[in-house]
């Protein structure tokens, strides 16, 4: 079910939520919607669903306008991020839920119902699980069990809210390999939010960084990683140092001459070195020296502008080279990105 957001614009009161947003969204495919706080990600997740109406703009499942229809008539999913489980039902009820409250032309038996949720419950692992209570289970439980109950109703589209922004570190690691795998296995088209960076990169097959209710950038990714097409998702995928300078250089006309510029280098692509290997190496002091489990975070001060830049080297990295705090050092930056400073973060 490929999905096609048109012209979509949100206002409530004086705050615009989404502003002329367009997005194209191909049948089977797992899509992020990422950004900060406020961007108008879970507003427009919200409209996709039914759940929200659009002040203008077209929503269209398969090339059918549905923007007038119903949320029932839109044959989604949604899996909220505090589960939404009906405490006094079991497990296997919470999943039973949707096909039993079909109209009874439409209802299946009660022996395909039972089928369907058990086979529901092996997808998602928990089938010795069917009789318990959601406060008999742990939170990666009782999302998995949200997941299977939005899947019972065989939707279309399959919408998820911050599905893991209630789970800690480790259970949310987990809980992405296993979407990506499920997903994997099912083909729904699926569009989820978040504003964690890893998670959309390590699960979806697209990327939309929104932010001010627009669409700064939509690819797989690499491509947003890799060729990030503004300060802004630079600075949102990744710890990013900062450095002001003038725009003058052969081959950047495109930028108009003699610019005020800023040159965006993320932490892991400044090196340190003992002494200048070439020209680009810059003298600096270490200031501030963070371990942070496999990596160590390096903070210098260059000497010619007395700005502070951050380092992120990898534990071996850092021991091979016997960094101390205040000593005199060189760094390097590598992959460069270059933007002209009038751009509005």
């Amino acid at each position: 079910m490929s999905i096609e957001v048109e012209n979509i614009h949100k206002q409530f009161g004086s705050f615009t939520a989404l502003n002329d947003v367009t997005l194209s969204i191909p049948s089977g495919e797992l899509v992020a919607l990422l950004g900060p706080s406020g961007s108008g990600k879970t507003t427009l997740l919200r409209i996709i669903a039914g759940l929200e109406r659009a002040d203008s703009g077209r929503i269209l499942f398969n090339g059918e306008d549905t923007t007038e229809h119903h949320v029932r008539e839109r044959k989604v999913g949604f899996v909220f991020q505090h589960y939404a489980l009906f405490k006094h039902m079991t497990v296997f009820d919470n999943v039973a839920f949707g096909l039993n409250v079909r109209p009874r032309g439409t209802r299946p038996s009660k022996s395909e119902i039972n089928a369907k949720v058990m086979d529901l419950l092996r997808l998602v692992q928990l089938e010795g699980l069917a009789q318990r209570y959601p406060a008999q289970l742990s939170g990666g439980q009782r999302q998995r069990i949200a997941l299977a109950r939005a899947l019972a109703v065989e939707p279309q589209v399959l919408l998820l809210d911050e599905p893991f922004g209630a789970l800690d570190a480790q259970v949310r690691a987990e809980l992405r390999r296993w979407l990506r795998k499920l997903h994997d296995e099912i083909h729904v088209t699926s569009v989820f939010v978040t504003h964690d960076q890893e998670e959309a990169l390590e699960v979806a097959d697209r990327i939309v960084v929104m932010n001010k209710g627009r669409i700064e950038q939509a690819g797989t990714p690499d491509l947003v990683y890799d060729h990030p097409a503004n300060p802004f998702v630079l600075n949102f995928l990744g710890n990013v140092n900062l450095f002001h300078g003038r725009l003058n250089q052969p081959g950047a006309d495109q930028h108009g001459a003699d610019e005020n510029a800023v040159s965006y280098v993320r932490s892991h692509d400044i090196e340190i070195e003992r002494s200048p290997q070439d020209s680009t190496a810059l003298k600096a002091e270490i200031r501030h020296i963070q371990k942070l489990g496999p990596s160590v975070r390096v903070t210098l001060a260059i000497d010619a502008t007395g700005e502070f830049i951050e380092a992120e080297l990898t534990r071996d990295v850092f021991k091979n080279l016997g960094l101390q705090q205040s000593e005199q050092v060189y760094v390097r930056p590598r992959q460069v990105r270059v933007f002209v400073e009038d751009y509005q973060i």
